[in-house]
């Protein structure tokens, strides 16, 4: 622990951390309302949760690879202060279509301009942190981003059900908004000591001059190519891109199949996902004191099959043992086994590439992670009318497990990568 309080002594990195840690538990509030209102509305559904999630993913394809170039531009720290403020207005405005509308047109519109904003906001922040800390600590300062989402998982989730159940869907998306502003505040504080350029008139014309010079098409292109050819970037994008596809396979399914067998809309699921929380910080400090000791790869490829057995696991029991307790127990411990994946990811990324070429790694790798993401999302919300939920987080656990231990066994990476 006295290697994670030297990194947090670092002033810069600890507004990030602090700014992620509200701003994301703000945003759990607003998921947990979004879900009870497909709850209120269609029961079961797990199309209409896929579709009001696909507003949150579309921007990653459209806005993403611009977003990377103009991150490797600007100022990263500015560039997120500001893509919080504009979220924090955008959040905002929800409850006022939410509630004087029947129709959720309005709604998809604005979460789609909230998520595309912060596509500019998620390059920059993944980008920022080799710039915030020195090289030796990039494993530690990744595993603390990384529980950024843990904690405001423990603290978000857990509460959501109950504070959506006491404010409202409105008041949950009144604190989102409020947490956006904490986050922008805390980030406008980072110390301003980065080389990158600056949104100023001056930088502005020389962004254009730069734009004459070589178009943001060429630098997209610039992105891609860099991308496919660092093996190891490459690599990395197929593990996320196995991951992301089984993330979206099971999300949708497992919502509602939590809800189905523990008959409760936010309640139960709020407070499961605070123990998959638990297990994902618990993880993530564990793989970031001693991960330095481990080869990243066969960390990953270690955690898969870990991962694909316990969501078996938990499959079956809460089918056959629908009892909060035994699936607050296996959430807890799915949790520690996922995390080291999205740390040594992260970690080889930063080591492979280049500091002006980070935002657009960044976004291309957003896009891959998505792509899956959003494909087997619809699939499995597809499958889900015709087969039991149950039969297909099994299936998912399956290939998660298979597809770690053929990898472990060769003792290659991804052999269709190489």
């Amino acid at each position: 622990m006295s290697k994670f309080s030297e990194v947090l002594k670092n002033r810069n990195f600890f507004l990030l951390w602090l700014g992620q840690i509200i701003s994301q538990l703000g945003d759990r509030l607003d998921q947990m309302a979004l879900i009870a209102l497909v709850y209120l509305r269609s029961p079961g559904s797990t199309m209409e949760i896929a579709k009001i999630l696909s507003f949150t993913i579309i921007p990653v394809f459209l806005i993403g690879p611009i977003a990377g170039v103009y991150v490797d531009r600007w100022d990263r720290r500015r560039t997120m202060y500001l893509c919080d403020l504009l979220r924090a207005v955008l959040v905002f405005t929800i409850p006022f279509f939410l509630f004087y509308s029947r129709s959720l047109i309005t709604i998809y519109i604005i979460v789609f301009f909230t998520f595309s904003i912060g596509r500019f906001f998620i390059s920059a922040k993944l980008s920022i942190v080799p710039d915030l800390v020195e090289k030796k600590d990039l494993l530690l300062a990744n595993s603390l981003v990384n529980t950024t989402g843990m904690i405001a998982a423990i603290l978000g989730f857990g509460i959501s059900g109950v504070i959506v159940e006491w404010l409202g869907a409105k008041g949950g998306f009144y604190l989102d908004a409020f947490s956006f502003l904490i986050s922008g505040t805390l980030i406008f504080c980072i110390a301003k000591k980065f080389n990158h350029s600056t949104i100023s008139l001056k930088n502005v014309g020389r962004d254009i001059a730069a734009v004459i010079r070589k178009s943001v098409v060429q630098e997209i292109k610039e992105g891609v190519v860099y991308f496919i050819k660092n093996k190891d970037i490459r690599l990395t994008a197929g593990i996320m891109f196995i991951l992301w596809a089984a993330l979206g396979a099971v999300y949708v399914v497992a919502i509602v199949f939590v809800q189905q067998a523990l008959h409760s809309a936010t309640k139960d699921l709020g407070l499961l996902v605070m123990f998959l929380g638990i297990g994902l910080f618990l993880g993530s400090l564990v793989y970031g004191r001693f991960g330095q000791r481990l080869s990243q790869y066969k960390i990953i490829f270690s955690s898969l099959v870990l991962s694909g057995i316990m969501l078996i696991i938990f499959a079956l029991t809460i089918y056959y043992h629908p009892y909060f307790l035994i699936a607050a127990a296996l959430a807890l411990v799915l949790g520690i086994v996922i995390s080291p994946i999205m740390i040594a990811s992260n970690t080889i990324i930063h080591k492979a590439s280049d500091n002006e070429m980070m935002g657009k790694v960044f976004s291309s790798l957003e896009i891959v992670m998505h792509l899956g993401f959003l494909l087997f999302m619809f699939i499995s919300s597809l499958l889900a009318e015709r087969f039991p939920h149950l039969y297909i987080l099994i299936a998912v656990g399956c290939i998660f497990s298979i597809l770690g231990t053929v990898n472990l066994i060769t003792n290659r990476k991804i052999p269709w990568l190489d």
